[in-house]
């Protein structure tokens, strides 16, 4: 078998692979996006029993990300530029 015919083979191979897997990968997020769909659809609206009220997590995290900036900038003084 001549080289051209065996590099065009080779081409044609790494077509055919490439081809099934795009299929599958496309195949794989339809399914994806209809169980979404299908979960979106059939969940509760209501909220689930011990989650925290709504404001409080976002309100800790706030103060606990401001005492970590304050504390970096107190061992950094010199990165400090605004």
């Amino acid at each position: 078998m001549p080289f051209s015919a065996l590099i065009w083979e080779g081409l044609r191979l790494m077509g055919i692979g490439m081809g099934i897997v795009f299929a599958f990968l496309l195949l794989l997020i339809g399914l994806l996006r209809l169980l979404a769909l299908g979960v979106q659809r059939f969940a509760p609206a209501e909220r689930i029993e011990g989650e925290a009220p709504e404001g409080t997590a976002d309100a800790e995290l706030i103060a606990v990300i401001s005492a970590a900036i304050h504390r970096y900038r107190q061992d950094h003084p010199s990165s400090t530029a605004a």
